[in-house]
């Protein structure tokens, strides 16, 4: 039988539930991280593994529903790519930060902190902002360069792998997500970033955007699709 197309609906849903557990998937792994080690290095390599598991089995389960943005920044170049409509595409990116918050929250619950603990991280050095630029590049730069080659069927685990390499060479931990940035303000702990150092994370991630999509269209400028 012929699936029928996601209502907007289903597509909004798909996007605030995926959200919400790739959040609670990054805090939580951060909280237990820091709860079974004191090694920073060991907390990372937990956090990173949990967050590309979670990022993989999300997209395989959500995608034939919303196509798994889970981030603004994915929303904005398809947007560019004209791949979706505007008025689709901010409603994307309210989902995505609204489940992007209650998935803190709900970490923040399980493991017994207030639901909102803000940060208290200081992220806002100027490298920590390039990174962020440089991670959101090479995002996109994964998930359109992996769907424009005919490799769909593989992008969930390419998307999985850049982020969890992503943590290692990139300062910032890569972000790479303006939704993320925003969610990871209410959590002060391993993964959290304070408030006032979000809107630095968060330019540098639609600026890197905008380069993303011209970069792409050079490297696939036959592929419209």
């Amino acid at each position: 039988m012929e699936q029928s197309e996601p209502t907007l609906t289903s597509k909004l849903a798909a996007e605030f539930v995926g959200t919400a557990f790739l959040l609670a998937g990054v805090v939580g792994s951060g909280i237990m991280a820091e709860n079974l080690s004191e090694d920073a290095g060991l907390q990372l390599f937990q956090n990173a593994v949990a967050t590309a598991g979670v990022l993989v089995a999300l997209i395989l389960a959500l995608g034939p529903a919303s196509g798994a943005h889970f981030n603004p920044a994915v929303t904005l170049a398809d947007r560019l790519f004209g791949g979706i409509d505007t008025k689709t595409a901010l409603s994307y990116v309210v989902a995505q930060i609204l489940g992007g918050i209650v998935g803190v929250m709900a970490a923040n619950v399980m493991f017994d902190l207030s639901a909102v603990n803000w940060s208290t991280k200081d992220r806002s050095s100027a490298n920590l902002v390039f990174a962020e630029g440089i991670a959101t590049i090479g995002l996109l730069l994964v998930i359109f360069g992996v769907v424009r080659s005919g490799k769909s069927a593989m992008a969930a685990f390419s998307v999985g792998g850049y982020i969890a390499g992503a943590y290692y060479f990139t300062s910032s931990t890569s972000y790479a997500n303006p939704a993320v940035t925003i969610a990871r303000t209410f959590s002060d702990t391993f993964a959290g970033i304070e408030p006032a150092s979000a809107p630095g994370f968060i330019v540098a991630q639609l600026v890197a955007t905008v380069i993303g999509v011209g970069i792409i269209k050079v490297i696939y400028p036959d592929n419209a699709e």
